[in-house]
């Protein structure tokens, strides 16, 4: 625990935090001042949790900070049962719950980022099944989510980059390249022009080459109009399915029920509804205003330190023994009449609660109904995608259950008689091996006595040719009853042929007919089909046409426009700006290669210079070092009471 305070407050002190404190004082931080610091920490993962905890409910912070540690995926210590522990903790500002969200918040506070971020993004917007029956709302969540996906590859696009280890040198490299490239192809298409301009009708064949590139790109936008449609087809496919699926649920509610049933049951929901509009609704409705003119007026009052706080809680205290001295002067005066009217407004109050949490209960049981209607819709959609077949009810489900109940005997007869067939395999079995032992050594003996008798091999010899004899009468059998089959057979087939011949001959004529018929057919659909693509087709260029003429008169009347501000959002002034810019710059970089290259040769004589001297400097130690080892050379040195010559 220790150690896990110790890298709390050190991650603390650090940057972006830098609270600056050490283990007592951070251990002693209050629950309010513990929880404002976890929220500090969730602000610095998520921007959006900026908030100060003292202008919020606690109930409020509790929720926002559990939804934004269930999506970073931190899971708190201890089964199900310690989760209301948590939540309960994390609103009164417990050590014990807030010490390991924190330690395991800074621990990985880059990738909680990356995650929370994400977050924004992909978590998402579940749309109820009823909602996508409608074609806008259906459309809109299919835009959502090709968005979606377009952010995922994008985001993975931008990671990539981002590892790749590209540099500006590196892309300054590759946009000379490319400029060399460009002057390049330049150069390479006047030389074409001049080869081409030489060739005879060469206007004729560029005009030839241009019509066979529209028309490829023709082909791929009508390639990619008609996979449109085969997706726009597919959806619709779908549609009608679950609309079909839905009228024939409901034929089948209107089949089983009778008028006597519907009208209760639509009186019951009036009743209902009249129920929660005239009583229910309004008294919620009463209160959220009585608790939102409350929270305005605690939001419009200054914060609380704690002597306010004090104040507050000896004020209520003083209230509530106000109040018990009343009921206890009213219980003294025990007036009767007052007192079976206290017993009536008691039973009513009783009763109208009883009355709201029945409805209550009616509400989330209709929600609930509605969940499983549409879970069961689902699975049924489901099990009908998988094998085709439709979910039984009723009584072919009575049906089905009790043939599925009689299988399930004869399938235990059927078990027990395996498993007794088991028991008689593992006994034959066993006698089986036991019968081979004992095979085996009688053998072993007879191998024995034919050594002791001079005639070993004997036995082996008498197998073999009793089972090569035995091999060769069934083969022969079996040829003869293979020849008189297969000829048996040939006679057999010849017949069925002539009899399948005979039948199929008029039906062969109709075929011809009808393939006849099929052909003409077949070329009206295509010949009908190739108009109603030139028709769409046609429709698809007038609409690319105009959207093209708005185009280009909304940049003709802003590039004459007198209003400047105007004038800026012309394509042809931003087109403009940005070729000065790139002259600009360009130019720039065209000074500052000249002037690398009017510095590269004395740059490079002075380098020379520098090396030269350092040689230099280096020799000269080199014969200053030498000069020192020859002046040794010869010396007496006196050490420890010793002379020493040195040669």
């Amino acid at each position: 625990m220790s150690d896990q305070i110790k890298f709390i407050v050190d991650n603390l002190n650090k940057e972006p935090f830098r609270k600056n404190y050490n283990l007592i004082t951070f251990d002693s931080l209050e629950p309010m001042q513990l929880l404002q610091v976890l929220n500090d920490v969730l602000a610095e993962i998520d921007p959006k949790q900026d908030v100060d905890i003292r202008e919020e409910m606690p109930e409020q912070t509790a929720k926002r900070m559990l939804s934004l540690l269930g999506i970073l995926k931190y899971k708190p210590p201890g089964s199900a049962t310690d989760m209301s522990t948590f939540r309960q903790g994390l609103v009164i500002g417990s050590k014990p719950v807030i010490y390991p969200v924190l330690h395991w918040l800074l621990q990985r506070t880059n990738e909680l980022k990356k995650r929370a971020y994400l977050a924004r993004f992909l978590i998402k917007l579940e749309v109820p099944s009823e909602f996508l029956q409608d074609e806008t709302v259906a459309d809109t969540n299919k835009q959502y989510e090709d968005l979606m996906e377009g952010f995922k590859t994008l985001h993975k696009e931008c990671e990539q980059l981002k590892t790749s280890g590209f540099s500006t040198a590196e892309i300054r490299r590759d946009i000379s390249a490319m400029e060399e490239e460009k002057d390049q192809l330049i150069k390479r298409v006047e030389r074409l022009k001049k080869r081409v301009e030489t060739v005879q009708n060469h206007q004729r064949m560029l005009k030839i080459a241009r019509q066979l590139r529209v028309e490829k790109e023709r082909e791929e936008f009508l390639a990619q109009q008609k996979q449109e449609q085969k997706n726009q087809l597919f959806h619709a496919v779908q549609r009608l399915q679950r609309i079909q699926n839905q009228l024939k649920s409901m034929r089948h509610a209107a089949a089983d029920a009778k008028p006597e049933s519907l009208m209760k049951r639509l009186e019951e929901e009036i009743k209902f509804n009249s129920y929660m509009v005239t009583e229910k609704f309004p008294k919620e409705l009463e209160n959220k205003k009585k608790e939102l003119h409350f929270l305005q007026k605690v939001v419009s009052e200054p914060a609380m330190g704690q002597s306010d706080l004090l104040e507050l809680e000896s004020k209520i205290n003083e209230i509530n023994t106000q109040i018990n001295q009343l009921i206890e002067k009213k219980m003294i005066r025990n007036e009767p009449i007052e007192g079976r009217l206290s017993l009536y407004r008691q039973q009513a109050s009783i009763i109208s609660h009883k009355k709201e949490a029945k409805a209550e209960e009616l509400q989330e049981a209709k929600e609930k109904l509605a969940n499983l209607e549409r879970e069961v819709s689902v699975k049924t959609n489901q099990t009908r995608e998988f094998d085709g077949t439709e979910v039984l009810k009723g009584d072919e489900f009575k049906r089905y259950v009790s043939k599925l109940r009689s299988k399930s005997t004869i399938f235990k007869k059927k078990h027990q008689i395996i498993a007794e067939f088991k028991a008689e395999f593992g006994l034959l079995q066993r006698t089986e091996e036991l019968l081979k032992q004992r095979h085996e050594n009688i053998q072993h003996q007879l191998q024995t006595l034919e050594e002791k008798k001079g005639i070993s091999g004997y036995s082996y010899t008498q197998e073999e040719l009793e089972r090569v004899s035995a091999l060769k009468s069934e083969v022969d059998e079996v040829k003869g009853r293979t020849l008189d089959d297969m000829s048996e057979m040939v006679k057999k087939l010849n017949s069925l042929v002539t009899e399948k011949k005979s039948a199929l001959a008029p039906v062969i004529k109709e075929l011809r007919q009808l393939r006849q018929k099929c052909q003409e057919v077949r070329g009206l659909r295509e010949e009908c089909l190739q108009e109603e693509s030139r028709y769409h087709y046609t429709n698809f260029m007038i609409k690319n046409l105009e959207v093209q003429l708005r185009r280009a008169t909304d940049e003709m009347k802003a590039y004459v426009s007198s209003d400047q501000q105007e004038k800026r959002k012309a394509i042809r002034e931003q087109y403009t700006k940005n070729i000065t810019e790139q002259e600009n710059l360009g130019k720039k970089l065209r000074e500052k290669q000249k002037a690398v290259r009017e510095s590269h040769g004395p740059n490079m004589k002075q380098a020379k210079m520098w090396r030269d001297f350092e040689q230099l400097m280096e020799c000269k130690k080199q014969c200053f070092l030498k000069q020192q080892s020859q002046t040794s050379i010869g010396q007496v040195i006196q050490e420890g009471g010793e002379d020493r010559l040195i040669l």
